[in-house]
C-alpha cells in the first residue's frame, strides 16, 4: 500500500494538507486521553473524519501515523522556539534549557509522549523515512539551541547524536517510572556539557 504525504510524492494540496492535520489532531487527541493502546485507526478516521482506507493511505500503520504525530509536536516545538529561544549564555547550557523545555511540554501530555516514544520504539524498516524526519528536527532544534555561525563540524555531530540518544533514553526511563525528573535534568545537563565553546 503506497502513502501519500512521501517526500518522493506530489506535495499536497491545501485540501489534502487539512485533511492530513484533522488526522493528526486526532491521532494527539486519542494518545493524549488513553496513550498507545487508545489510538486505534477506526476511531482516528471517525474523529477526523475521513474514510478509513484514506486514513491508510496516508498512514499505513498507527505505527507510521505516532511517529508523524511525533513529528508534528516536534515542529511546533521548533517554531515555539524560534520564537521564543534559549536565554542562557553557554551554548551548553541552551541545549540543556531546550531540552528541558521540550521535556516539560511532554510531561504536560504524558499519555501522549508514552504513545509517541512507544512506537518510536517499536519502528521498523517501512517507518525509516519517518524515523529519519523525526531525528533531523531533533538535530536541528539541538543545532538551533547552540547558535552555531557555520555548519556543524562532523564532531560536533557526532555529539549531537549521543544527546540525541540520551534524551530518547531519558524519556523512555521517565515514562517507565524508572527515573525522577530531577534525573532527566542532570542526566540532560550532563551530556550537554560535551558541547564545547561554538562561535555565534
Amino acid at each position: 500500500m503506497t502513502t501519500e504525504p512521501k517526500p518522493s510524492s506530489p506535495p499536497l494540496t491545501e485540501r489534502q494538507e487539512a485533511r492530513r492535520r484533522r488526522i493528526l489532531h486526532a491521532s494527539a487527541q486519542l494518545a493524549g486521553r488513553g496513550g498507545f493502546e487508545a489510538v486505534q485507526m477506526r476511531e482516528v478516521a471517525e474523529l477526523s473524519s475521513v474514510a478509513l482506507g484514506t486514513l491508510y493511505r496516508y498512514f499505513p500503520s498507527k505505527i507510521h501515523l505516532l511517529v508523524a504525530t511525533m513529528q508534528d509536536q516536534l515542529q511546533q516545538l521548533q517554531e515555539t522556539l524560534r520564537k521564543r529561544p534559549p536565554t542562557e549564555d553557554e551554548p551548553a547550557a541552551r541545549v540543556a534549557q531546550t531540552l528541558m523545555r521540550a521535556f516539560r511540554a511532554m510531561q504536560r501530555e504524558p499519555h501522549l509522549a508514552e504513545a509517541m516514544v512507544r512506537a518510536l520504539t517499536f519502528a521498523d524498516r517501512s517507518v525509516s523515512a519517518e524515523v529519519d524526519t523525526v531525528s533531523r528536527l531533533t538535530t536541528a532544534i539541538i543545532l538551533d539551541a547552540m547558535g552555531l555561525e557555520e555548519a556543524p563540524t562532523p564532531e560536533q555531530l557526532s555529539v549531537v547524536r549521543v544527546i540525541e540518544h540520551t534524551w530518547h533514553s531519558a524519556l523512555i526511563t521517565w515514562l517507565s517510572g524508572r527515573a525522577s525528573i530531577a534525573q532527566v535534568k542532570v542526566d540532560i545537563e550532563t551530556v550537554c556539557g560535551l558541547i564545547g565553546p561554538v562561535g555565534r
